[in-house]
Order: structure tokens, then sequence, then C-alpha cells
């Protein structure tokens, strides 16, 4: 599954407006400053905006205000961030999914994400998972294979809205093993996750930074992650 380990590993990092005239500002920042995290609370990115907007409050001296603004796969979060202020107080954590795949898959996106916003950061690389309810009947990556094959037709899959993550990544997998299953939007990939810990869904595609503590706690499964080698919090799922 080479076409899956290439897009396995989700890049998230920090977008800005126009920072040049606040960082003119010798004494920036002298309010607080707005993070905009495209997805529900609890997701992989909300988690990774929460680690770093920390220690950039600790940083900077000012509060950084997480404002989670979900909707259309992150785009109406990244259209918000584009109308913002041009002052540097607002920043946005976008990825594959809001600053690449929505060009593509949003004929009338409200953003351009090479000329609207200023990056200033990579932020971590998430490798992805393929998951499933627990109660789900293959038992290894490729009896998942056959069995998703042969029921595509009845299955569903859940994402966290078109051009996330864990849509884009899905679809790609979808499309090697030539399958079209009922796909499901969430506002972000932790209701996902609730929907598949829940049994609503059948399978998905998730961040590993969402996906350990529930395949520990053995309330999903797991048949693989999209990197060449195993991780290390995960030593037991294969590549």
């Amino acid at each position: 599954m080479s076409l899956f380990k290439l897009i396995a590993g989700a890049i998230v990092g920090v977008a800005s407006i126009a920072l040049q005239p606040a960082w003119a500002q010798s004494d920036y920042p002298t309010r607080p400053v707005t993070l905009i995290v495209p997805f529900a609370a609890g997701g992989p990115t909300d988690v990774i905006s929460r680690i770093v907007g920390e220690h950039m409050s600790r940083t900077l001296g000012q509060q950084i205000i997480i404002e989670n603004v979900i909707g259309a796969g992150g785009t109406t979060a990244s259209t918000r961030a584009k109308n913002a202020t041009n002052d540097g107080y607002t920043l946005i954590t976008g990825h594959m999914g809001t600053h690449a795949a929505s060009v593509a898959l949003y004929p009338n996106l409200a953003y351009n994400p090479s000329t609207d916003f200023e990056p200033i950061s990579i932020l971590a690389g998430t490798p992805v998972l393929i998951l499933a309810k627990k109660d789900f009947p293959p038992k290894d990556l490729k009896e998942f294979i056959a069995y998703v094959k042969a029921n595509a037709g009845k299955l569903n899959m859940a994402h966290a809205g078109v051009g996330s993550v864990s849509y884009t990544t899905c679809l790609a997998l979808n499309h090697i093993l030539q399958v079209k299953p009922t796909t499901i939007p969430y506002g972000g990939t932790a209701p996902a996750m609730n929907a598949l810990v829940g049994g609503q869904v059948d399978y998905m595609c998730d961040q590993i930074v969402n996906a350990v503590p529930q395949i520990k706690g053995g309330t999903i499964k797991t048949y693989a992650i999209g990197t060449p080698e195993r991780n290390p919090a995960l030593p037991d799922v294969p590549t």
C-alpha cells in the first residue's frame, strides 16, 4: 500500500495572517492571541494546538485563546482566519486537509492557502491508523481488506469532514481497495471516534494522537499504521 504510506503522515502546522505589522512592535504581543483550531475539541489537531498554545503562552507572556471552529473539513475555520484582522493576533493550526487537499475538493474555496496565510512552523507529523469498531469481524489487515471488498455496500466509514486528514487518507485507502462505502461526516475526529467506539460506524482512518487510549482500552480495533516502521506507542500494530 505505497500510496497510503505516502499520504499517511499528516503534517500539522501553524499559519498566521500578516504577522509583520505586529512583529514590528518590540512589545508584541500586548494582548491575548487567538489560535483557531479547525475541528472539535479532543481531536488530534486540538490536542497538538493546546500543547503548543500552552507553551506559547508561557514564552510570550500572553494568554493563547483556543477557538474551535468546526465545519466543512476545516475550511470554515480557515475562512474565519483569512478574514481576521491582519495584526498577528489570529493564528490557525492548519494541516494537509485545510491547506492542501481543500484546494482540490472545494471548487469555491474562500481562501488561497498559498497567498492568504503566512506560515510560522511545522508542529508535528502524525501517522495515521486504519481503525474499526471493536466487534468488526476481520482479525488482521489481510482479512480487513477481503472483508471490506466483499461488503463495501453494507459498510459505513466515519470522517471529520470532506478534506480532513481522516477523509483524505481513508479516501486513498478506499481507492486502493476499489470500494465505495457510505461515508459519514462529523465535526471532527473526536466525535467520529465516539461514533466508532459506540459501534455506530464500521471503520475510519485517524491520526495516532487520537487513537492510542481507545486501542489500549480495547474499545476499538486497529489493523495497520501508515508508516514504514512500527510506532513505539503501539509496537504491536503492523505497518
